[in-house]
């Protein structure tokens, strides 16, 4: 029996490793048609992988063998590099070149193993002049690179829309004067929850432009999905950035039913979406234990159940690409 999973194991690995393994080579530049993220021949295409924690928390899971082990072990076609803007003592706020080096060696990484890369501001409030100088440089070092997505505001939490519109277009604006092509992911109000708001007033006078919407499979229902459904259907392109299966707290249990319900309406819709987190913090969205290395090779033991299930997911549905 055990020869006979490992020889599974062994097809799959293989079968997951010749369509994958020039991912980028393979779909090239994306952009947007109508609310659908598309790949360099126009034909829908669907990201799905891991968000690294807050750089500033757990700088050890950040560098170029962790990223090609998640494109292996996970079966990971993108990663998202959260650089914590406020948060702990190595903060972009306190500490910009240490903060910048290790978002860098995800993006390095991302690019050596032909995966797409999120550029993640990984913060709740505005902070427009340090936002333009980063996104800037960001910008023009790999503009160009067809890997790269800038996602410009993680998740505001108080600002209204008018505040994030005023904000996002000021981004906007110094991203694509070195960059014309890459996407660029949006905020939404009420940390990713309220999508109507954007549909209703969207920026306007750019392409390649889409909108976050975040969800904690065991606190936000079905109302989500119906008022990111009604988004959509107004023309607002939807790309969910960060996801679990547990409560919004990143804590508590994980409710299977309900994250798969979100999965199956994900993967109809062929909306990318991203988990939430490579980091070892004693929490259930942290999906690996103290015993994980910095540099991948996570045995079972070193996986959490969220990212035993997470890891099976990324699996199943990136093999079917």
């Amino acid at each position: 029996m055990k020869s006979k999973t490992k020889f599974f194991t062994f097809i799959f690995l293989l079968i997951f490793y010749f369509s994958n393994a020039q991912f980028v080579k393979k779909h090239g530049q994306l952009s947007v048609s109508g609310t659908q993220l598309v790949d360099k021949n126009n034909n829908p295409i669907v990201l799905r992988g891991m968000s690294f924690g807050w750089h500033s928390m757990w700088p050890r899971f950040y560098n170029e063998k962790a990223v090609a082990w998640l494109k292996k072990d996970f079966s990971c076609n993108v990663v998202r590099a959260a650089m914590g803007i406020e948060l702990g003592q190595m903060s972009y706020m306190k500490e910009p070149q240490f903060s910048k080096e290790k978002i860098e060696a995800v993006i390095k990484g991302a690019i050596k193993s032909d995966i797409y890369v999120i550029i993640d501001w990984h913060s709740h409030n505005v902070n427009l002049k340090e936002a333009k100088e980063f996104f800037a440089e960001m910008s023009k070092k790999y503009a160009k690179y067809p890997n790269v997505i800038y996602e410009i505001f993680n998740e505001p939490d108080h600002e209204t829309w008018p505040e994030i519109k005023a904000y996002a277009e000021e981004v906007i604006k110094v991203i694509r004067e070195n960059d014309p092509n890459n996407i660029i992911l949006i905020g939404s109000p009420h940390w990713d929850q309220d999508v109507n708001l954007p549909a209703a007033d969207p920026i306007k006078g750019y392409s390649n432009l889409m909108y976050t919407m975040h969800f904690y499979a065991a606190t936000h229902g079905k109302e989500l999905r119906e008022k990111t459904d009604e988004a959509i259907k107004s023309g607002l392109p939807i790309f969910v950035s960060e996801s679990a299966g547990m409560e919004a707290t990143g804590d508590g249990p994980l409710n299977y039913q309900a994250w798969q319900e979100y999965i199956d309406w994900m993967e109809e819709r062929k909306l990318s979406w991203i988990t939430w987190s490579v980091s070892d913090k004693d929490e259930t969205c942290s999906i690996l234990n103290k015993s994980a290395k910095s540099e991948g090779k996570w045995k079972k033991e070193d996986l959490k159940e969220s990212g035993i299930k997470v890891r099976e997911f990324l699996r199943r549905y990136n093999s079917q690409e």
